[in-house]
């Protein structure tokens, strides 16, 4: 391992990167706040700031993975549709494998330049999460709580008040609605079989009902929605704790781009048309695993430096009156000042692997490992 490894496998520096992350966030969702205030007199103007906002917190997970693991992402799409992204509103269908899959899909619309105003549809719980599902409450994120009867109507209107949106964005959205694990995949092809479904081999069964319903409220301000199918050269498995360590991993991601015309009104025609892309993009993954590519054109669209600017700036923020009080708690030499910084030192460590815990595939959630829950109607 080189020095540069080394420095990045070392503990102290995950626990910089925590701090800066925490002691920002904890900022920015403060004055996310006060911006509520502008709500009643000015919405647009809300929203392009907390878009801004957003992107100060958002885009230190994705410096993590381009510039501090220096992860590479190359993107598998047709020259013809590459000028029109970052220029339109899409909805993004990802694979749901990885855990960093929503990282690389953050890092997708950075280097377009629409990180900030991208949304997802997201489990509820994850609003009460600090930081991150702070920030999102004040974006306006669109949250579920994977009971069809209690969302039906509340993500119908959360989608409806985006099309007034200011900002250009990238609506996200995994429809296989957990990530894959293989007993969850022998459930879902279970319940394949029961439906008389065509089998899957590298993706779950897609839940349609919640891609009917985006399609249909984002109808005529989305332009297109992008399929994306993500994959990792030599077998490689990307943990959050690896970009961490700074260990660099290879991306290929193939996006065809699908005007949101050519896609089904109709429910039921919609639900068919999404488990015909499924079926799609298992093929896809197939001839990936072969080959080792992907079809069309392979292309490298460029890092913005804008990550790491932001990083930098909230680091100096933050780091200096930390290392001042630090410098001053040791100075006092006091005992019960050292235990105590011992005590928040444990404490910060247990928080980072926390946060990385979250992320881990054994960790996940378990939604789709009962199979009376994934015999529910779609």
């Amino acid at each position: 391992m080189d020095l540069a490894g080394l420095l990045k496998s070392q503990f102290l520096c995950h626990l910089v990167f925590c701090y800066v992350f925490i002691a920002s966030g904890l900022i920015i969702n403060t004055v996310q706040l006060f911006t509520l205030l502008l709500w009643p007199i000015n919405k647009q103007l809300f929203r392009k700031i907390n878009c801004r906002l957003s992107y100060c917190i958002s885009s230190q997970l994705v410096m993590l993975l381009e510039w501090w693991s220096g992860t590479e992402c190359t993107i598998f799409t047709d020259p013809r549709a590459y000028p029109k992204y970052g220029k339109e509103n899409a909805i993004v269908v990802l694979n749901h494998k990885f855990e960093i899959d929503f990282l690389c899909g953050w890092s997708l619309s950075e280097r377009f330049g629409l990180l900030g105003g991208s949304k997802v549809l997201a489990k509820k719980e994850l609003a009460y999460v600090p930081i991150i599902g702070w920030m999102w409450y004040f974006t306006e994120m669109v949250f579920c709580s994977r009971k069809w009867e209690q969302d039906r109507k509340t993500v119908a209107t959360s989608l409806q008040h985006l099309r007034d949106y200011p900002e250009k964005y990238f609506f996200l959205i995994h429809c296989e609605g957990t990530r894959f694990t293989e007993k969850k995949h022998e459930i879902s092809m279970q319940v394949a079989r029961a439906k008389g479904l065509p089998h899957l081999k590298h993706h779950l069964l897609p839940r349609t009902k919640g891609f009917a319903i985006t399609v249909r409220s984002l109808r005529n301000v989305v332009s297109a929605v992008y399929d994306c199918t993500l994959n990792f050269r030599n077998n490689e498995n990307p943990t959050l704790l690896g970009v961490l360590n700074g260990k660099k991993y290879h991306a290929d991601l193939y996006v065809r781009r699908i005007p949101l015309e050519d896609i089904p009104e109709d429910d039921d025609r919609c639900s068919a048309w999404l488990h015909k892309l499924y079926q799609e993009k298992d093929a896809f993954q197939e001839e990936y695993y072969r080959t080792g590519t992907f079809p069309e054109t392979p292309m490298v669209p460029p890092r913005r430096p804008w990550t790491l600017v932001n990083w930098l700036f909230w680091a100096s923020l933050v780091l200096y009156p930390f290392f001042q009080f630090l410098v001053s708690m040791i100075r006092s030499g006091s005992s019960l000042t050292l235990a105590s910084f011992i005590l928040v030192f444990f404490v910060a460590s247990m928080g980072v692997r926390w946060m990385i815990g979250v992320t881990e595939i054994d960790k996940g959630s378990a939604y789709g490992n009962s199979d009376s829950k994934q015999k529910q109607n779609d």
